[in-house]
C-alpha cells in the first residue's frame, strides 16, 4: 500500500470512527452496553456461523464466474480468494470500488492467471450481487405497503432503491455500448501518465499504447464471455441470493440475541439498504452503514425496537460480517504477499 493509499484509509477509518461516535451519542453508550450484556453468547455464535454460509455463498459465484473464464479453483481456495476480496473491500475506501484492484492482484496470484482476467471476475461477482439485492429490497418495499403506510423515511429509501434499480442496469449497458470509446479515453488518459512515471523512476519499462489496449480488450472479452454465459450467470445469481439470504439470517438473529426479535420479513428490505451505504468513502462502509441499518430499522412500523436495541443489533451483524472477512481475509492477504515477495 503506497502512502497515498495509506493516506486515504486513514482518512477513511477516522470518518468512520466519526459517524459511528456520532450514532453513539445519539443512541446512549450505556444504553447500549447494557443491551450488549444481555446478549445470547450462543446465538452471536450463530450470527457468525451464518455470517461464514454468506462468504460462502459468495465464493461460490466468484469460483462459478472464474470457471466460466477457464480459470479452476477450488472450494476452498475460492473461499480464502472470497475473503481477501473482503479484506480488500473493508479496509479500503469506496467498499468494492476501492478494493477491486486489490482483489483482482489476489486472483491473478492465486489462480495463475491474468490481471485483467482476475479484474473481470470480480467487477462481473460484483455487478451479479447487485440484482438479487435490489430485487429482494424491492420484494420487501412491495410486501410493506400492503402492510403499512409508508412514513416519509420509508418512501424515500423506497424511492432510493427504485432509483438504484433504473440507473445502475443503465448506466451499464450504455458503458457497454461505448466500451470501445471508453477504451480510447481510457487509453489516452493512463499512458502518457505512466510514461511520465516511468521516466521519473526507470525502475520498469512504459508499457506501449498497444500493450494497454490489448489488456483492456481481454478485460472486456472476459465480461463478454460471463456475460453471455447463461448457466454461469444463472448459478452465480443463486449463489448471490443465498449469499443475501445468509445476511438477512445473520441481522435477524442478531436481534433474537437481545432478546428483541423482529419480523424476518423485515430483513428483506433492511439489509439491502444497508449495503447501498457500502459505496460512501468510508472503507467497508463502516459507520454509514451502520447508520442506515439503525435509520431505516427505526422507519419499519413493523419493528417495534428502541433505538438502543436497534444499533446493539446492527453492532453484533456488522461485527461479524466486518470483522469475519477481515479476520480471514487478512491472513489469505499477508500470506499471498510474503509468497510474492519470496
Amino acid at each position: 500500500m503506497d502512502s497515498g493509499q495509506l493516506r486515504a484509509t486513514v482518512v477513511g477509518f477516522l470518518g468512520a470512527f466519526a459517524v459511528l461516535g456520532a450514532l453513539l451519542y445519539l443512541v446512549g453508550v450505556g444504553d447500549l452496553v447494557e443491551v450488549l450484556r444481555g446478549a445470547s453468547v450462543e446465538t452471536v455464535a450463530l450470527v457468525i456461523v451464518a455470517t461464514l454460509g454468506w462468504l460462502a455463498a459468495w465464493s461460490i459465484a466468484l469460483r462459478t464466474v472464474l470457471g466460466v473464464l477457464g480459470v479452476r479453483l477450488s472450494v476452498v481456495r475460492s473461499f480464502l480468494v472470497f475473503s481477501g476480496a473482503m479484506f480488500s473491500n473493508n479496509v479500503t475506501p469506496f467498499g468494492q470500488a476501492g478494493g477491486e484492484p486489490v482483489t483482482a492482484l489476489l486472483i491473478s496470484k492465486v489462480a495463475n492467471t491474468e490481471y485483467e482476467r482476475g479484474l473481470a471476475a470480480i467487477a462481473s461477482v460484483d455487478t451479479l450481487n447487485f440484482v438479487p439485492s435490489v430485487t429482494l429490497a424491492l420484494v420487501g418495499a412491495a410486501y410493506f405497503a400492503t402492510e403499512v403506510t409508508f412514513g416519509t423515511r420509508l418512501r424515500v429509501a423506497t424511492g432510493v432503491v427504485v432509483a438504484l434499480a433504473l440507473l445502475v442496469p443503465g448506466a451499464v449497458y450504455l458503458g457497454w455500448r461505448n466500451r470501445y470509446a471508453l477504451e480510447d479515453r481510457v487509453v489516452a488518459a493512463v499512458v502518457p501518465g505512466v510514461r511520465r512515471v516511468a521516466r521519473a523512476l526507470p525502475v520498469f519499462s512504459a508499457p506501449t499504447e498497444e500493450s494497454v489496449e490489448s489488456r483492456i480488450g481481454h478485460f472486456f472479452g472476459a465480461i463478454e464471455r460471463v456475460a453471455t454465459d447463461r448457466t454461469g450467470v444463472a448459478l452465480s445469481l443463486a449463489a448471490s441470493t443465498l449469499g443475501w439470504v445468509f445476511q438477512m439470517i445473520a441481522l435477524y438473529l442478531a436481534f433474537v440475541a437481545v432478546d428483541q426479535p423482529v419480523p424476518f420479513s423485515a430483513m428483506l428490505f433492511v439489509v439491502p439498504m444497508g449495503a447501498i451505504a457500502g459505496v460512501t468513502p468510508l472503507p467497508g462502509g463502516a459507520g454509514g452503514i451502520e447508520a442506515v441499518l439503525v435509520a431505516v430499522l427505526a422507519a419499519l412500523p413493523s419493528v417495534s425496537v428502541s433505538a438502543s436495541v436497534a444499533l446493539a443489533a446492527v453492532v453484533i451483524y456488522r461485527g461479524a460480517v466486518f470483522w469475519v472477512p477481515v479476520a480471514i481475509g487478512g491472513v489469505v492477504v499477508s500470506v499471498v504477499g510474503a509468497d510474492s515477495v519470496g
